[in-house]
């Protein structure tokens, strides 16, 4: 396989990097951090204007018309400058209602989060051990034909924002995704923050109506798990890759006994270290991304692109933490963001050990590898 970008890939690529560059240094972040909603409303803007936030959507509906790989390049960069919006959140709850949502439920969605003035997202994580595809929630169709939800859903992202929800639930013919009102009757949702105090919260059903979002036989739940858990990844990418590039930056600068910290041994050897995770999160992310973007069957690709995230991410996180030395700990100090960032997304969806599990059970049901 080729993985390298495409003219047009470069370009959000560039673009990217400049609007995070020009609206998420450091100060910008700090002063977002201490915001009631932790959001960068002025960043969201620019993302919208810029035409980046709806790069993935289609272009009736108001998006640039690309694909998910398109926005796998957006939230690599992302990562890298720890930008706090809601990016993937919102952008994959957009495609799942552009992917299976009726005319009316993609007209009145979708635009609005091209524009920027919608923020949606995505309740897949309950509190008991996560297992992908077969949630606890429940739905049910009630006498007069509304769908009815029950149960809970944790740490759903931008939820004190969000215009709508994409949640999953299990019904009598498997697994579905729902249209939920998170302000609306028989929906309990209760603040908090993740580990990278970005506001999130746990959110309960009872008996809520919501709105069937696709077909009820878990092919809509599994198409949404694999967009993101890649998503995931891709921002995971980022983080690493901004937290190597401080590092580098830093040991360049910082000196001992007379000479650069980069050129002790020991230290060149972490790096080496974050270099190979690096490459192989790379490698493995584009490989599921390419294809997803091809509609092939993904086989395994996507559980081995979340695995090397989760597992290599954390590591890179750690080890460039630990080479700033006592400036490493320094929670104001940027590369500390990284390490937040990291450790939370190496948490969600189900960690290492998770994903071998899932890996494992798929290898011995016969599936094959992704190639």
């Amino acid at each position: 396989m080729d993985f390298d970008f495409s003219e047009e890939q470069e370009a959000i690529r560039a673009l990217a990097d400049e609007v995070f560059t020009s609206k998420a240094g450091i100060d910008r972040v700090k002063a977002v951090e201490a915001t009631e909603d932790r959001v960068d409303r002025d960043l969201w803007r620019e993302l919208a204007a810029t035409g980046l936030l709806g790069i993935a959507l289609p272009e009736d509906l108001g998006g640039g018309g690309l694909g998910v790989a398109e926005l796998y390049v957006l939230l690599e960069q992302q990562g890298r400058h720890v930008a706090p919006v809601p990016i993937w959140p919102t952008a994959i709850a957009a495609l799942a209602v552009s992917e299976f949502g009726t005319v009316d439920q993609r007209n009145a969605l979708v635009p609005g989060v091209a524009e920027g003035s919608t923020f949606l997202t995505v309740g897949l994580e309950e509190f008991g051990p996560y297992v992908a595809g077969d949630p606890e929630t429940t739905a049910a169709a009630s006498a007069d034909g509304v769908w009815r939800l029950d149960g809970a859903k944790a740490a759903v992202p931008v939820a004190h924002l969000a215009h709508r929800a994409v949640v999953s639930a299990t019904t009598g013919s498997g697994a579905a995704l729902f249209l939920v009102d998170l302000s609306g009757d028989g929906v309990s949702v209760v603040r908090t923050q993740s580990t990278t105090h970005e506001i999130c919260a746990n959110v309960e059903f009872s008996g809520a109506a919501v709105e069937l979002l696709g077909p009820a036989d878990g092919s809509a739940v599994s198409w949404l798990l694999d967009r993101t858990e890649l998503a995931l990844a891709a921002i995971q990418l980022g983080v690493g890759s901004g937290a190597v590039s401080q590092a580098v930056a830093y040991l360049n600068e910082r000196k001992q006994f007379g000479r650069p910290l980069a050129t002790f041994q020991a230290v060149s050897h972490q790096l080496a270290d974050c270099y190979i995770d690096l490459e192989a999160m790379r490698v493995t992310l584009w490989q599921a991304a390419v294809l997803l973007a091809a509609g092939a069957d993904p086989g395994t690709s996507v559980l081995v692109a979340k695995w090397w995230a989760t597992d290599g991410g954390q590591r890179v996180v750690h080890r460039t933490t630990h080479v700033h030395g006592g400036m490493g700990v320094d929670t104001d100090y940027p590369v500390h963001r990284h390490l937040l960032w990291g450790k939370q997304i190496a948490a969600t969806l189900g960690g290492a050990s998770s994903d071998l599990a899932r890996l494992g059970a798929l290898l011995a049901s016969g599936v094959e590898v992704g190639a």
